[in-house]
């Protein structure tokens, strides 16, 4: 299970590995140039948190008025959750 949370709101939801492999080779095209660098990492029992400061450039028009060129600077965190395999079962992007 993939979540993108933006502002407290799900904007994006997948199930599946599939579907989310679909979704990630998508997002690449919507880049000139990205960059994620690590802040922090925190883990307890089956959860990690990582906090990332997010860089991109755009390469194309999006229709929430974000035009080709403009630059995204972002905080996050991506919150993994792991089954008792130590396989990942979720994964939460907040921002």
């Amino acid at each position: 299970m993939f979540e993108n949370v933006q502002n407290g709101k799900v904007n994006l939801s997948i199930r599946g590995l599939e579907a989310f492999k679909q979704q990630a080779d998508q997002a690449k095209d919507y880049f000139e140039r990205r960059q994620q660098n690590i802040k922090s990492i925190k883990h307890d029992k089956n959860v990690s948190e990582i906090e990332i400061d997010y860089y991109a450039v755009l390469a194309k028009d999006f229709p929430n008025g974000l035009k080709k060129g403009e630059e995204l600077k972002l905080r996050g965190i991506s919150v993994f959750e792991f089954n008792d395999n130590n396989k990942i079962i979720r994964l939460k992007d907040l921002s």
